[in-house]
This record gives structure tokens, sequence and C-alpha cells, in this order.
């Protein structure tokens, strides 16, 4: 019973991970819109994009045609659509990081404004569970204690994840504290030796005018 009530409240846990995104993009043409997400080195990534046809039933305005870029934070390309109207990708990071799409539209006199659905999907919500379940052979309940087991899993890591990020960021704040209270000793010591230069200033000054 409290294995189950925990799997319960790791399962309720799972929608503080960022694993997928589905949204509608606003994209006038000459301009560029871009979508980042942290992904964990690793982790699979998949994501489809395609720009919405404002008159049914006829073909796309060459005009709505976009060009689709999928960069990591290291400048790595995983992504290249160029004058497309819809496109897929998947892939799996090589390292840590914000990866970036990047949608842009063609400059067009008279400016038009398209809409692109895009859906990103990354970690557990990136696998195709319906071809699981068929490879596998499994049943309904199966299936969902895999999902759940392969969510609790995804969870662990990402904890583990955030736990070596935080260190990562707490050695920097201890590497910039230190460097900012040698900063501050420098500075206090050259303030110091300018007020004493100016001080030997003023006496050589006076002396020599006798005023002293």
């Amino acid at each position: 019973m409290s294995r189950l009530w925990f799997l319960v409240v790791i399962l309720g846990l799972g929608f503080l991970s960022p694993l997928a995104q589905s949204l509608r993009l606003d994209l006038e043409s000459g301009h560029t819109k871009c979508i980042a997400e942290d992904i964990k080195s690793n982790s699979m990534s998949v994501g489809k994009y395609s720009v919405v046809n404002p008159n049914e039933g006829h073909p796309l305005p060459d005009s709505h045609k976009i060009t689709a870029r999928v960069t990591s934070a290291y400048g790595n390309s995983y992504h290249n659509g160029d004058h497309v109207e819809s496109g897929q990708f998947a892939f799996t990071a090589a390292e840590a990081g914000d990866y970036v799409t990047c949608f842009y539209a063609s400059d067009h006199k008279p400016p038009v404004t398209m809409t692109i659905e895009f859906e990103w999907k990354t970690g557990v919500m990136a696998k195709d569970w319906s071809n699981v379940a068929k490879k596998g052979n499994i049943d309904v309940m199966e299936l969902e204690l895999k999902k759940l087991e392969d969510r609790i899993r995804s969870i662990h890591d990402e904890m583990f994840y955030l736990r070596s990020r935080e260190e990562e960021m707490q050695e920097l704040n201890r590497s910039t504290n230190s460097r900012m209270a040698w900063l501050g000793f420098l500075s206090l010591f050259i303030c110091l030796s300018v007020a004493g230069l100016q001080l030997w200033h003023l006496k050589t000054f006076f002396e020599r005018k006798k005023l002293l």
C-alpha cells in the first residue's frame, strides 16, 4: 500500500518537469521567433511544426513558407528546414543545456502574418508508447505501469540533474564571492595608496612654499 501511494505521489509530481509543450506562434514576414527548452544529456526529443493554411481547401501561399532551425547551447545543429510549410525532428541530446528552435519567415511585401503550430516533447513524453505496446504485445494495465516506471525514472534523473546544476551554481557563487573579496581588497589598497600619495604631494608642496 505504501509503495502504491509513493508511486501515485511521484506521478502527481510529474508536472514539475517540463517534458512537453504544444503551442501556436504568430510570425510576421521578415521576423524570427525562437523557443528554448532545457534538455538533459542523453534525453530523447521530438518535435513537429506546420504553418496553418489561411485558406482551407487551397494550396498554401508561397509567402507562408518558413525556415526552421534547431540548435544546442553549444551551437550544434540538429535540424534544418529551408522554405518549408511543415517539418519534424527527432534527436538524442548529446549535451545538457538550452536547445533552441527558431522559425524565420522571409521578407514579403506587403507584410503577412502566419500562424505556426508547434509541438515539442522531451524525455518520457517523447517515447512512442503505441509502438512499445505493439512490439511488446502488452495489455493496457502493463502499458500504464511501464509509463509510470519511465516517468518515475525520469523524475529521479531530473532530481539528480537539478542537484548537479545547484552544485554548479553554488560553486560559481563561491568563486564569484572570492573574486569580489579580492577585488574589494585591491580597491581598498588602491584607494589608500592614492590617499597616501596625495598627502605626500601636499606635504612636499607646503614645505616648498615654506608653509609648514
